[in-house]
């Protein structure tokens, strides 16, 4: 049977960014109550007006997933799913499973969609908590609950951030982008659990509960044969993590999937309901953020306001976004204890698979402060593959960096690696990969980037070291080194069976005034 399908029509959407397509939408009336989104977000045991609430022994809380706080030291964000409104929401935190006397009341966020004729009237409870006062890395036993349904012991845990300044403090995390709901996705999960990790990133593309990927389902488009955006594909997308995100920190960010025009806020609505981000950003950009986590620097950003392919939301910070990435290298290189800078995004600065190439929005916004603070790995997704470049300064290559190799960003350049086969279908490279254990270099690869008024550049490159088209993930160890010495970031890439794919090493010499807060940029503890 034919779906039904709503949005702007073709000749508008093409110049509509996200805010106005979203007050289209709600122009023409196709909304239900509320302008599809209410703001409802009330703490603890204030009471949402006008609701009916469920009897609370009969509802269930789901889809835990937790995310650090401003300070991943001493902060922590628990999120959770309600299938109704329930009063007096809360967590129970202890350092005794079986103890867990300390109790903080949880915020509720009501979100309701509805588009009359297309979308049925649907109601989510997104419940979150933010967790103070912890000491730095101690594990922390939790249950969630509300009145009427009080959990004594624990079924989760986790792990805050080790304090600042521990070169023997080894720690593993994990990366990748464009995930989804599907049994590949489930792989994922399952072999990313293997790896205890740390923290978990995850660049953007979510959930795919909007499918076209503009920010508004469209009819007429090349994804005609998508369903229309269903905000219910977050109830199973959350169900689906909950058995890792539960316990690993899951730090997310936005790619051109999770732009909802059916939300405010540049279509952003729905993700800061049902997504706790740490707010160290600009206000404008709630995908933005940075903390830090031992010897590493990790900058979360949002690539939709660069992006040239789809520009729906582009410039929607008003370039608050760049200044403060700017400012954030600028700090994290001059922290005595951070050896590496991690940045991810959605949007590929480098790739030359068939979809969608390079970004030459980030190139042109991005990639010269990456250059300039010699940022050590930007990890990418969008693309829906495994591709890794060799090291990179300017557009070129600077250094060849073979599987199995070491690379010294300080001098050699920026290693840029797309991971985009979280669990969404994959996609293919223009020419078939001959090279034996997926390694180049692939020289002279005819492919494109992206440029001003969604037009393609094509482009000869030379860069494209490692391609892969299945299912896989980033798994990077770091090895904080004593002042002198050298610590290492060894990157791992392995699929969804855990086989291996690619290896390779980021080395520095660990910073020698160790133990010194310079005090640039206020409280490092924000970060």
């Amino acid at each position: 049977m034919e779906i039904p399908r709503v949005g702007v029509p073709d000749h508008l959407a093409a110049r509509l960014t996200m805010a106005e397509q979203h007050e289209y939408l709600n122009r023409r009336s196709l909304l239900g109550r509320g302008a599809a989104v209410a703001a409802l977000a009330v703490a603890g045991p204030t009471l949402l007006p006008g609701l009916a609430y469920a009897s609370g022994d009969r509802v269930t809380p789901t889809g835990r997933h937790i995310a650090f706080g401003r300070d991943p030291r001493t902060q922590m964000r628990v999120g959770w799913q309600l299938p109704a409104p329930v009063r007096k929401p809360f967590i129970r935190v202890g350092s005794d499973p079986n103890d867990l006397g300390h109790r903080v009341p949880a915020e509720i966020r009501a979100l309701h969609s509805e588009v009359k004729g297309v979308i049925a009237p649907t109601d989510q409870y997104y419940l979150h908590a933010e967790v103070g006062g912890l000491r730095p890395g101690a594990k922390y036993y939790y249950a969630v609950g509300h009145e009427d349904y009080d959990p004594k012991h624990a079924d989760a845990s986790f792990t805050t951030a080790p304090a600042r300044y521990l070169p023997h403090h080894k720690f593993t995390f994990t990366a990748f982008g464009d995930q989804g709901v599907s049994t590949a996705a489930l792989a994922n999960d399952g072999q990313v659990n293997k790896q205890n990790p740390a923290f978990h990133l995850l660049a953007g593309d979510i959930a795919y509960a909007d499918p076209t990927g503009a920010g508004n389902p469209i009819a007429g488009t090349a994804d005609a044969t998508h369903d229309v955006f269903d905000p219910k594909v977050w109830d199973a997308y959350f169900s689906q993590i909950e058995p890792v995100a539960q316990g690993v920190p899951w730090m997310v960010t936005t790619g051109n999937h999770d732009m909802e025009a059916l939300y405010a806020n540049h279509g952003y609505g729905g993700q800061t309901a049902r997504w706790d981000f740490p707010g160290s950003g600009p206000r404008s950009c709630p995908g933005a953020y940075s903390f830090i986590y031992g010897n590493v620097g990790v900058v979360s950003l949002d690539a939709n306001d660069v992006s040239y392919e789809i520009p729906a939301n582009h410039g929607y910070t008003g370039g608050d976004q760049t200044r403060w990435l700017k400012q954030r290298l600028a700090f994290l290189r001059a922290q005595p204890d951070v050896d590496f800078i991690v940045v991810f995004f959605h949007h590929c600065a480098y790739s030359t698979t068939n979809s969608h190439a390079s970004e030459g929005g980030v190139r042109d916004a991005w990639v010269p402060l990456f250059d300039r603070y010699k940022v050590d790995l930007v990890v990418n997704g969008h693309n829906h593959v495994y591709e890794r470049t060799d090291a990179l300064r300017g557009n070129r290559v600077t250094k060849a960096v073979p599987i199995g190799s070491t690379a010294h960003p300080e001098t050699d350049g920026t290693v840029y690696a797309t991971c985009g086969g979280g669990g969404r279908s994959l996609y293919n490279f223009p020419a078939p990969d001959t090279y034996e254990g997926h390694e180049g270099p692939h020289q002279d690869v005819l492919s494109y980037h992206w440029a001003p008024g969604k037009s393609k550049v094509t482009e000869t490159v030379q860069w494209s070291r490692v391609r892969f088209t299945g299912y896989a993930f980033m798994a990077i160890d770091s090895e904080p080194a004593y002042p002198g010495r050298k610590s290492r970031l060894t990157v791992r890439v392995l699929t969804s069976i855990g086989a291996e794919i690619d290896r390779f090493t980021l080395e520095r010499t660990a910073g020698t005034h160790f133990g010194i807060n310079l005090g640039l940029g206020g409280d490092i503890g924000d970060l």
